[in-house]
């Protein structure tokens, strides 16, 4: 059994009628509460409802941590992202699934995470995959075939040693996992055209981001992939570059008005060139170790904002609540605390960090800068947080360092 609408097993039936009455309390809060919806993340965990559940409920917390309701409307990238990252939406498959480029060979890794931070990038890509999720709504109703996935072809012409920057390649694993653990099943297969001699390397740098049944829907083609991707895609909906007939209105073979095929990024988008911070503060924190800042926030709906840079190499960075009412001060290991911000490694070395966090409810919120995972080098760090009232202004001071762990 497939494991979808009409194809359940006793047990699967069982565990979806199950996982439904769990998570009753979150429904509202989904972007869909079709029976379609509760399927892909039974089956993104083999229909183990505990672990079903945890992943529904994690994935609640994303949507609101990123405003993914509102993210296509609201996120406006930075111009440097919308001039030099590549890849589009462009025509459909045989099947009627959306179908998604990226175009790796003319990225320019180093120049894009010079210009912009990690969390711009992540957010574009929620933003992308929530758009796609109404592309397939809208041909659910088009077709009258339900289509909840998208094919994806990679283009590697072009990938080379400039991709596997090790920074670059932390980064695209970050995105990797955010997209596997928040959208799961949401491909059909994975074509992967033109790849040169180094691209086992590359993949291999990569793939453990990826589950098990994303590795199974990838397909590598050889020489013949022009006539794989027509026994898939029908001419009149794959551009001319890649074997169809398809052009934009113009005649361009390359449907740039679709796909985007990005480019060098010129030094004049680098912020690292042209911004200097001024911090309130630089701590060193030692190999394998953590500093933790504590902010009291006296308000709901008051902003907790920060900016931070380091020197030399990432730096990790979460944000916490202190449970059961405990108070400044209060020792609380950061395991028994309830995480806001999920904690990332965050190349801040090159791009300066600002963030915020509107808070739900008062408390004893702790910002931790995480170097446990060096074994070698010591982090130098600087930082400024604040805590602005609704009305943007400054809360009364109340933080305090805590020890590190």
């Amino acid at each position: 059994m497939s494991g979808r609408v009409g194809d359940l097993s006793p047990k699967q039936a069982a565990a979806l009628e199950e996982f439904r009455e769990r998570v009753q309390d979150i429904l509202p809060l989904l972007p869909s509460q079709s029976d379609h919806y509760l399927l892909r993340w039974l089956r993104a965990r083999t229909f183990n409802v505990d672990k079903s559940e945890s992943m529904l409920r994690k994935h609640v917390e994303f949507r609101k941590y990123m405003k993914a309701d509102t993210i296509i409307e609201d996120f406006k990238p930075p111009e440097v992202i919308e001039k030099y990252v590549s890849g589009g939406l462009c025509g459909f498959d045989k099947e009627g699934n959306p179908i998604w480029y990226d175009v790796i060979g003319p990225l320019d890794p180093k120049g894009l995470l010079m210009s912009a931070t990690k969390q711009d990038y992540i957010r574009l890509k929620v933003r992308d995959t929530e758009m796609l999720r109404k592309v397939c709504e809208q041909q659910s109703e088009k077709i009258g075939r339900h289509v909840e996935a998208i094919t994806l072809i990679y283009d590697c012409e072009g990938l080379g040693m400039k991709h596997m920057w090790k920074p670059a390649v932390e980064a695209y694993g970050d995105i990797l996992s955010m997209f596997e653990e928040n959208y799961p099943e949401s491909l059909i297969r994975v074509f992967l055209i033109k790849a040169p001699k180094i691209f086992p390397i590359a993949f291999n740098l990569v793939k453990h981001f990826l589950c098990e049944e994303t590795r199974r829907k990838i397909l590598v083609l050889g020489g013949n992939w022009k006539d794989v991707l027509r026994k898939h895609i029908d001419e009149d909906q794959l551009p001319v570059a890649y074997g169809g007939t398809l052009t934009d209105p113009d005649g361009d073979p390359y449907c740039r008005t679709k796909i985007k095929y990005g480019g060098v990024v010129p030094r004049s988008y680098y912020v690292q060139d042209s911004i200097k911070v001024q911090y309130d503060q630089t701590v060193t924190i030692s190999r394998g170790s953590s500093y933790q800042l504590e902010c009291e926030v006296l308000s709901p709906n008051n902003m907790l904002r920060w900016q931070f840079a380091s020197e030399s190499a990432d730096i990790g960075f979460g944000v916490f609540l202190k449970r059961n009412g405990s108070s400044a001060g209060d020792q609380q290991k950061v395991s028994d605390m309830a995480e806001v911000v999920p904690s990332e490694r965050y190349n801040a070395h090159f791009v300066p960090e600002d963030g915020s966090l509107t808070c739900a409810e008062p408390g004893v919120y702790v910002l931790r800068f995480d170097n446990t995972y060096s074994v070698l080098s010591s982090k130098k760090v600087s930082f400024s947080v604040e805590v602005l009232t609704p009305e943007g202004e400054p809360q009364p001071r109340t933080r305090r360092e805590a020890s590190s762990d």
